[in-house]
Order: C-alpha cells, then sequence, then structure tokens
C-alpha cells in the first residue's frame, strides 16, 4: 500500500524559481491523479515504484523551499501534533439515521406508502450498500477539504478534519473545476477485511488488544487524538449523500452520486438505478448473495427514492428522512447456553426479562445478554435457564433469543415465571396484555432513575453534570423523590456525592438554574410520556403551543391532530389525568421552571429574518447556542456551520477562531454578542 511520509526537518530555502513552481505543482497534480486512480477508482496506472519517485521529489522539493507547502499538498496526510480532546462541529444540517426495514413485505409496504403520498403508481430508486463503518460529515470550501466530523448525536458531531486529511481515498482538493464554491458530503469510513485483520495482526504480534470487529477498529482509528495512529490505520471513505451545496441542485439522488464521482470523491462501486421496487428486491438478493465475498462488511442497502423533487416533497421526520430506508440483511446467529434469566426495570416500570448468557462472539461482537422482551415471548420460545439456544444480533446490533435448540435427554429447570412483586421496591407487579409493570411508580427507585435521567437528557432538558452514576446517588440517598427535587438541591448536600468537588457542585447548580427556561416541546419530552418522543413532542407543541392547552385536552381532540393515534391520545390523557403528575408539574412552576409557550405557525416569508442566515462562533455568555439558534430560526433565519458569501451574518462570542477571520475575508456582516441581541429586539419591535 502506498503511503508517502515528509519529514518535518527542513534545509535552509531560498526563493523558488518560477521552473520550481511550476514543477512543484505539477508533481501535486500528478500525485494527486494517481491517488485517484489508485484509491477510488482501483485502476493504477504506474507502479509503487514511480509513485513513490514522484513523492520523493515532491517531498524534497518542500523541504527545500517550505513556504511552498500548502493544505492541500499530497505530504500533508501524515498527521499533526496531538490534540488534548476532539472539538465540536455544529452539522450543517442534521445527519438523521435510516429507519430499518427487516423483509420484502415491509419495503413492499414502504413503495406503497411513497406512492400514495406522492400520487403515483410509478417511483424509481438508487439503491446502494449499507456500509458497517462510522458516518462522517465533510466539507469543502472552493473545492479544498476544510473541515470533517463523526456524526455524534446527529446535531454535533467531533472534530476530526485531522485525521481525515491522513485518509488517502479522500481528496484534499477536488478533482474538476465546476465543483460547488461550498459542498457538504456525507460518508461512511470503515476498513477493508484484509486490511483489518491484518492490523489485528500487527497489534496481537505487539501484544496490543485487537480490534473485536472492522466497525470498532474504524471507529477507534479515526477518533484518536494523535493523528500520527490514525494515518499508521488503512481506513477508507465512500461519499453517499450530498447535505448542502451551492449552485444549482442535481435533479436525482443518482445524479447527485455523478456528480460527486466527477468531483474526484470515492462513491459506491455496488449501486443501482432501480425503475420500481421488483428490482430494488432483486438487488437486495443479489447482494446478500455477494456478502460474504466483499471486500468490506455491510449489513444491508439503502433504498432512496431518486428524484429530489420527491425528496423534498417527502420532508423528514424527527430522527429520519421519510424517502429512505435501510433494507436490513438477516441477521447473524451463534449457539450458546442460558446462565440465567434476570428482571430489568426501566423508567415506565415495564419489567422486561432479560437472559444472562455464556459469552459467545456473534459477528464479530461478545454476547453476553440478550433480551426476552416480554412474557409471552419466553412462554412462546420456552426459554429456561441452562437451554441451549440461538442467538442473533437482530439488525446487526441487538442481541436476540430467536429459539431454543432442543438436547436429547436433557433435565432442563423449571419454567419462567414474571416475578409477583417488583425486585427493586417489592411493589406489586401489574399486567397489561403480554407485559407487567411495577406499580411503585416514582416509589421505585428505578423508575425514579430512569424518569431523573430522560428527564435531564440532551433531547429533553439538557442538563449537563447529572449523569448516571450521580443520579444514582442522589436517588439512593433521599435526596431527590420526584423531578422537582432537583431545584431544591443545595451545594452542601452535593458535595456530599462521590466525585463531587466545589467547582462540580456548582457548574451543576448553574446547568439547573439554566434549565429553568425551557420549550414546551423539550419539556414535553422530558416528562417521559408513554409513545410521546421527540417528534410527538415538537407535534404537540406546534398544534397546541402551551402546556395548560395539552394538559386540558381529551382524546377526541388529541386525535384531531395529524399523526396522534388512539394510543398516544390515551397515553396522554392518563398521565395529565394522574394526580401526582399534575403535583410534579405545580411544583416544578413553583420553582421556577419557565415553560416557554410555542408561538403560532407564520409563514417563513412573514418573517423578519426570512432569507438571512446566521454562523454562530466562540461562546456567548448571556444565551446558549442552542437558544441563540434557535431564537434566529424562529425569526426564519437558517443557521449553518460554515461561513460562504450567502452568510448574512457571523454572530462573534469570546474566542471566535477561523470563522471570524474568513467572515472579515468575504466582508460578512460581524456581529459582537451585544449587537446580535440589540438586532434581535429590533426586529421583534417592528
Amino acid at each position: 500500500m502506498r503511503q508517502g511520509s515528509l519529514h518535518n526537518d527542513s534545509l535552509p530555502s531560498s526563493k523558488a524559481t518560477p521552473a520550481e513552481h511550476e514543477r512543484l505543482a505539477h508533481l501535486k497534480g500528478q500525485i494527486r491523479h494517481h491517488d485517484y486512480l489508485y484509491y477510488i477508482k482501483d485502476q493504477p496506472e504506474i507502479s509503487d515504484g514511480e509513485y513513490d519517485r514522484l513523492f520523493r521529489e515532491l517531498t524534497n522539493l518542500e523541504r527545500t523551499y517550505p513556504e511552498l507547502v500548502t493544505p492541500d499538498s499530497p505530504t500533508q496526510r501524515v498527521g499533526a501534533s496531538p490534540v488534548d480532546k476532539l472539538g465540536k462541529v455544529q452539522h450543517e444540517r442534521p445527519m438523521l439515521s435510516l429507519d430499518s426495514l427487516m423483509n420484502s413485505e415491509e419495503v413492499l409496504a414502504f413503495d406503497q406508502r411513497m406512492k400514495r403520498e406522492l400520487g403515483t403508481d410509478h417511483i424509481g430508486y438508487t439503491v446502494e450498500p449499507k456500509f458497517d463503518g462510522l458516518s462522517v460529515e465533510i466539507v469543502y470550501d472552493h473545492g479544498t477539504f476544510v473541515r470533517g466530523s463523526t456524526r455524534g448525536d446527529g446535531q454535533v458531531g467531533e472534530d476530526v478534519t485531522i485525521n481525515l486529511r491522513t485518509i488517502r481515498s479522500l481528496p484534499l482538493q477536488l478533482e474538476t473545476g465546476s465543483y460547488p464554491d461550498h459542498l457538504v458530503v456525507r460518508g461512511e469510513v470503515y476498513m477493508r477485511l484484509s486490511d483489518f485483520h491484518a492490523l489485528n495482526r500487527r497489534m496481537t504480534e505487539r501484544g496490543d488488544d485487537a480490534f473485536a470487529n472492522p466497525r470498532n477498529a474504524a471507529a477507534g482509528s479515526l477518533r484518536q487524538l494523535d493523528s500520527h495512529i490514525t494515518a499508521s490505520r488503512p481506513l477508507v471513505l465512500t461519499c453517499y449523500e450530498v447535505t448542502a451545496m451551492t449552485g444549482a441542485q442535481p435533479s436525482s439522488h443518482w445524479a447527485e452520486l455523478e456528480m460527486l464521482a466527477m468531483c474526484g470523491l470515492p462513491i459506491p462501486h455496488l449501486r443501482q438505478r432501480c425503475e420500481s421496487i421488483d428490482q430494488v428486491l432483486a438487488f437486495h438478493r443479489e447482494t446478500e448473495d455477494q456478502r460474504d465475498n466483499l471486500p468490506y462488511e455491510i449489513d444491508g442497502v439503502v433504498v432512496k427514492v431518486d428524484r429530489a423533487d420527491w425528496q423534498a416533497q417527502l420532508g423528514m421526520k424527527s430522527r429520519s428522512p421519510r424517502w429512505a430506508i435501510a433494507f436490513k440483511f438477516p441477521p447473524r446467529k451463534e449457539i450458546t447456553e442460558v446462565q440465567d434469566i434476570v428482571i430489568s426495570v426501566g423508567r415506565t416500570g415495564a419489567l422486561t426479562p432479560l437472559a444472562l448468557l455464556k459469552p459467545v462472539d456473534v459477528g464479530g461482537v461478545t454476547i453476553s445478554r440478550a433480551t426476552l422482551h416480554n412474557a409471552d415471548e419466553v412462554a412462546r420460545k420456552d426459554i429456561r435457564v441452562g437451554d441451549t439456544v440461538r442467538v442473533e444480533r437482530a439488525g446487526d446490533v441487538i442481541p436476540a433469543i430467536t429459539e431454543r435448540i432442543p438436547i436429547l435427554n436433557e433435565a432442563r429447570s423449571d419454567s419462567f415465571h414474571m416475578p409477583l412483586h417488583c425486585p427493586i421496591c417489592n411493589s406489586t407487579v401489574a399486567r397489561e396484555g403480554a407485559y407487567f409493570y411495577c406499580t411503585g411508580q416514582a416509589a421505585c427507585p428505578a423508575q425514579l432513575k430512569g424518569a431523573i435521567e430522560h428527564f435531564v437528557s440532551k433531547t429533553a432538558l439538557n442538563i449537563d453534570g447529572l449523569g448516571k452514576k450521580t443520579v444514582a446517588q442522589l436517588v439512593d440517598l433521599g435526596l431527590v423523590r420526584d423531578l422537582s427535587d432537583l431545584y431544591r438541591l443545595r451545594a452542601e448536600q452535593l458535595l456530599e456525592l462521590e466525585g463531587f468537588a466545589e467547582r462540580s457542585s456548582t457548574l451543576l447548580l448553574n446547568a439547573l438554574a439554566q434549565s429553568k427556561h425551557v420549550s414546551l416541546d423539550r419539556f414535553l419530552m422530558g416528562l417521559g410520556i408513554r409513545q410521546v418522543g421527540q417528534h410527538i413532542a415538537k407535534v404537540l407543541a406546534k398544534e397546541f403551543g402551551s402546556l395548560d392547552a395539552i394538559m386540558s385536552a381529551n382524546c377526541v381532540r388529541f386525535q384531531e391532530v395529524r399523526e396522534i393515534g388512539p394510543e398516544i391520545s390515551e397515553s396522554l390523557v392518563s398521565y395529565f389525568q394522574e394526580r401526582s403528575n399534575r403535583r410534579v408539574i405545580d411544583e416544578l412552576r413553583i420553582l421556577g421552571v419557565s415553560i416557554i409557550d410555542t408561538p403560532p405557525a407564520q409563514s417563513s416569508a412573514a418573517l423578519p429574518f426570512a432569507g438571512k442566515s446566521f454562523v454562530f462562533t466562540g461562546g456567548l455568555v448571556r444565551l446558549t447556542r442552542d437558544e441563540a439558534k434557535a431564537l434566529v430560526e424562529r425569526m426564519g433565519a437558517t443557521v449553518s456551520s460554515a461561513v460562504s458569501k450567502k452568510t448574512s451574518y457571523v454572530v462573534a462570542g469570546t474566542d471566535p477562531g477561523s470563522k471570524l477571520d474568513q467572515a472579515k475575508k468575504l466582508e460578512v456582516v460581524v456581529l459582537s454578542e451585544e449587537a446580535f441581541l440589540e438586532l434581535i429586539e429590533q426586529q421583534q419591535e417592528n
């Protein structure tokens, strides 16, 4: 494998001649061209020896004239000085996940739904492999690679720019002169199987622990603090989606992929444009047949409505696009033994039986426990302690027992029965259909801990400093008996907790104070109402506007809202009819929690910042970044993570970084935090 390196030591330089300038530019172009043929097209035109000769010549020229070294030079892929931690990057567009379908019937139903929503009898799809790696966002400005990040939580990822630069299949400079001024692309970083096995051999020979599977190897390699380590790992990148770009948008996903290929970016070789859902099913079957012969791991195929205008019409859900799905392969299975069956208690009180297993490797992952879902499922499969069972990774991820394997003349243990009392709090267990629930509610420490963890999570009130360990201590010590007690905590109480000092106590109390001003959708999400997730919470907030309006609604009113059916409406009514729940909400309000009403929907064109684009850089004092973003978005603006000619305003806080320099260079209006708030006030007054 071609590597190439640049020594850091440089010779005393004199001014380069025009001929040397020209030669250096020629060498860079030649090496980029041959990297593209070797790493992306897999069609090398020259020998490794000839490639090394070109690379050495470029290296020597740059050593002689270090002022000519540019960030996009092929020599700059060897890594940089280690960093203390990976920074955070706000994605320009959310990096959504995909809904996973497991069989052809579900895919046919998806096709019917698409046809129904689009009002057509014919839909074309693009189908491509679902790589088993690490999703990344890469950004190009004026054809030059400027930033890369991991998916993270979909909104904010880790900055892995330096590490991505070391991956030779990622071009530092796009190939064609017709690329967009600004291009944001999503891709997957992974390892070929042969490279993965070779890496593990090298690691075990050194006495290091081997990676469990290629995905873990790729993720661990890309998230290194020392990019020299990343550079030594055989990572590969494949791009599969444009998430943002300037200029004319491709008319289809297939055209989008072709554009990326024209720019010199690696795209899936194994892909197909399908004229019908039957062709999609055929591609899936053929790809599954080839799965074990492919040089990399895949766990299914991705199916996307091809036409871009139809994608826009179909839109997005809170966590996934409506126009794309992952059509997974059947999971891999192994045989092991059930060593015990225990009960897990969730935040809603649901009791779930878990099988503790003799550890077994399933598709490269060691499995030691698997969910048994519910009592009916245990009875149907007749799973008992000591049984030999077949275990699969459902969707190649979640461990599950598919069946018991009978053994001739085996002596079996007694049948499993759900407990009559909660194993955590000893409260009575109630049954609803196939499901069992602890009736202890907030009196059950397991439910209370789960409810608090949910309430403080990033998608709810987003309170930093309340991890599982801290929540467990607060509940176990009796300091928090319901959600409202969080806002009664005092510094002296926190100082008694393991791991807390004066600074961490102050930070947590400040985070609690900041969380008192919360949007309606986040508050609803935080309550943990059964069947009310992030998306439904936003739907409710938009429809009703205030918490009081939601609390006073009945089932009939809820079911008038699109996306809310009988089960969700009954869950909402039941929750708000419960006196203890209303008491906690009242207590939260008394303690200063202000639930911000959702304003009535307005036409975006009528909003004060319609058509405007904001970029935030540096730290803000009076607002959090999320609050500032939400503020301008409610006023019709878009928020971007990158500065371009189309940016209307850059809001610069403390330590603003390179975005401020870029704004000045492009003559974009720069606002201090105070000036930004004044602008907001002016627009609100108007």
